[in-house]
């Protein structure tokens, strides 16, 4: 799952990506927003949200069901214990809660180990996650995103939205020691988001960082793509339950 400002998405083996089936009402053009600049502002609704996608993706029995559930990259120890809690009322054996950064990088990531750059841009969120050896190594976040650029003259939005990038790449540069931020921005930064299904922003972006980006098929569906291949790696993994015989012990 990829519990986002704007929409929620999920993926499951066998049924591909899910959406929210059944929005509900509210005071944000209708549906409902239970998490607002990549937290969960209202519990109960949330709940009520991921309790509509597990019926559509797990059906009523949940045992032996795995979730996996990102959340933006500096979200904090609150946010992700309220997830947690969510997803453990959904009656699901287990859970794993990861950053949104790493599975961007686990779906659309060049397959060669290195430094790598991820750029999220949600609608309320724009993210720039720099990752080592699969990990976090640094991370900055604007409070701001597509929602919020909706008033602007389309022919400014790119720039506005570049220029936030920008920002936070040069203060990471900045603070960089190790020469990890060139390495990654010579591999070329994965992008994602709604902010990367334009091409008037990737373009400019590229150009600025005079290097190449890495887009998915459908950006807006790298991050939880990137889960449900997490998810299918933790299913194979997971330990084989004993064989019943129905022999007496």
């Amino acid at each position: 799952m990829d519990l986002g400002s704007s929409r929620t998405r999920a993926w499951a083996p066998g049924r591909g990506l899910l959406l929210d089936p059944f929005p509900g009402s509210g005071p944000h053009g209708g549906a409902e927003r239970p998490v607002r600049r990549g937290r969960i502002v209202d519990p109960e609704s949330c709940g009520r949200l991921l309790g509509r996608i597990a019926d559509a993706a797990l059906g009523p029995d949940r045992s032996d069901s795995v979730i996996v559930l990102s959340h933006p990259v500096l979200a904090g120890a609150e946010h992700r214990t309220a997830a947690r809690a969510l997803l453990a009322g959904l009656g699901t054996t287990r859970v794993v809660v990861l950053s949104s950064a790493r599975a961007a990088a686990a779906y659309a990531g060049p397959r060669e180990a290195g430094p790598l750059l991820v750029v999220d841009m949600g609608a309320e969120l724009t993210e720039v996650t720099l990752l080592v050896g699969g990990l976090v190594a640094d991370a900055r976040q604007a409070e701001s995103g597509l929602d919020d650029l909706d008033g602007l003259d389309p022919a400014t939005l790119p720039t506005v939205l570049v220029r936030t990038v920008l920002d936070m790449i040069t203060s990471m540069w900045r603070h960089d020691r190790h020469g990890a931020i060139r390495g990654a921005l010579r591999k070329g930064p994965v992008l994602a988001g709604g902010g990367a299904l334009r091409s008037d922003v990737t373009d400019q972006l590229a150009r600025c960082l005079g290097t190449r980006v890495r887009l998915a098929d459908d950006p807006s569906t790298t991050v939880v793509r990137g889960a449900g291949q997490i998810l299918s790696s933790v299913l194979r993994h997971r330990p084989t339950p004993p064989e019943r015989t129905g022999r007496p012990r």
